[in-house]
């Protein structure tokens, strides 16, 4: 029997699929795994912001990432919209595969791994990939099913939208520069993004795939 394209197929995998299957030399070593519990994390509600942005500066010179809280975001609203991802992967095989592509360039596709063209070996995910800026150019060609999938994802782009230009201008501060200088130099491009289905996988010590666990 030919191997499924896609691994969201609602049957839960009891083996590692072959084109799963990481050389030994490439596989993950969860021994030496680093936990550290100092990332910096960035209160984006602080009293002041200059101190928002002496923050960011020094997690960027000394980790080169951060986190946010208190981002603006709201709760129901990532909440609505990991349920609906979890609904449109829900969607009947035959459903999905209507809209599955192995094609890098198309505006809106549903995939596996990263570009399973090149690949000798593939990831362990899913995904729905949607061009997403100028919404009103994409919006009318992503899926209609569920329901409010166009009405939560549209809803969702916008605030990250407005949050991840928020963040540009603060690394544009803390370098020293104005505000809307990343901004300016990256320009009006089209933006995407991508919907990711994760399924537990049975055997992660040979490929890159979440083992089972507990956590909610």
């Amino acid at each position: 029997m030919a191997e499924q394209p896609l691994l969201s197929t609602g049957i839960p995998h009891r083996t590692l699929p072959e084109s799963y299957i990481r050389p030994e030399s490439d596989r993950p070593n969860f021994t030496r795994v680093i936990h550290d519990h100092n990332i910096p994390i960035i209160d984006l509600n602080s009293p002041t912001k200059s101190q928002i942005i002496s923050q960011i500066h020094h997690a960027c010179q000394t980790y080169g990432f951060f986190q946010v809280v208190n981002h603006g975001v709201g709760l129901d609203l990532v909440e609505k919209m990991m349920a609906i991802g979890k609904d449109f992967f829900k969607l009947p095989m035959e459903e999905k595969m209507s809209l599955y592509s192995d094609d890098p360039a198309k505006k809106m596709r549903l995939s596996t791994s990263f570009n399973v063209r090149k690949e000798t070996v593939r990831n362990w995910r899913d995904y729905l990939r949607l061009h997403c800026y100028p919404l009103e150019r994409y919006t009318p060609d992503w899926p209609s099913n569920p329901p409010l999938f166009r009405d939560v994802v549209s809803s969702y782009c916008k605030e990250i939208r407005q949050l991840g230009l928020r963040l540009l201008g603060l690394i544009s501060l803390s370098l020293g520069l104005e505000e809307s200088y990343i901004e300016q130099v990256l320009g009006e491009q089209e933006q995407h993004m991508a919907i990711n289905y994760y399924p537990i996988c049975p055997e992660p010590d040979l490929t890159y795939g979440l083992p089972a666990h507990t956590d909610p």
